[in-house]
């Protein structure tokens, strides 16, 4: 573990606490463009979402129907019905996405996938990085928003699920999470920058409340009309 990523894990309530936990759930809103362009149109209805803290499981309710939900690891991905019985699966999902490009549409599952994988990163960083088979050191700092932010680069293992293999975490000087880089690798790989607001305590772990994710140009630049995922959490429980 690097000095950094002691400090920063620290900062957000500190591995004693994470480790009394089990799982947490949240209430997400969610919009952004790209669920239009992956033919998966986005409404406002709030979602509950569960996810385990010590292995890569997720699975968010309503998707699809009032009764059904989604039942996500990296080896498979499901939508159920309340009472367990599966609607739709799709072992080894990853697979399915060969050859996609950014507007290469996506079908429930893909999008249930994505919506697992990403979400269970979120809810989990930066304290995913204290798991075993993860690979951290530290990169140079970037200059954002008029401060100067403190890196993180993390490999993940191959059998954790992500946006890409490797991606970077930037840090305040209060050691908090900012942003969040990385490619988008299930749609051909675009380059995104994630930035992270609102901080705010939850049963003594600190979480982004706010998550706003903008597509990048050739230069590593934000295209400000291209917000491409928004997050809103709220009623966070860990457990």
């Amino acid at each position: 573990m690097t000095d950094l990523l002691a400090d920063v894990l620290q900062a957000h309530g500190g591995l004693p606490q994470w480790n009394r936990f089990s799982r947490v759930e949240a209430t997400i809103l969610t919009g952004g463009k790209l669920w239009a362009l992956k033919g998966q149109p986005q409404d406002a209805t709030p979602r509950r979402m569960t996810v385990t803290l010590q292995r890569q499981w997720a699975s968010v309710q309503p998707f699809g129907a009032p009764d059904q939900l989604t039942d996500f690891t990296p080896a498979r991905v499901a939508i159920e019905k309340l009472d367990g019985r599966v609607v739709a699966e799709l072992p080894s999902p990853r697979d399915s996405f060969a050859g996609h490009q950014l507007e290469s549409p996506w079908n429930p599952l893909q999008r249930a996938y994505f919506n697992g994988y990403a979400l269970w990163n979120y809810l989990t960083a930066p304290f995913l990085m204290s798991l075993p088979g993860f690979s951290v050191r530290e990169i140079d700092p970037v200059t954002d928003r008029g401060e100067t932010w403190l890196g993180l680069q993390v490999r993940y293992p191959s059998n954790v699920a992500s946006h890409s293999r490797t991606e970077e975490f930037y840090f305040d000087a209060d050691h908090l999470i900012r942003r969040h880089d990385y490619r988008v690798d299930v749609a051909g790989g675009f380059a995104t920058k994630h930035y992270t607001d609102d901080v705010v305590e939850f049963d003594g772990i600190k979480v982004p409340t706010k998550r706003r994710a903008y597509r990048c140009d050739a230069n590593g630049e934000i295209m400000p009309g291209e917000l491409m995922v928004a997050i809103d959490l709220s009623d966070i429980r860990f457990s």
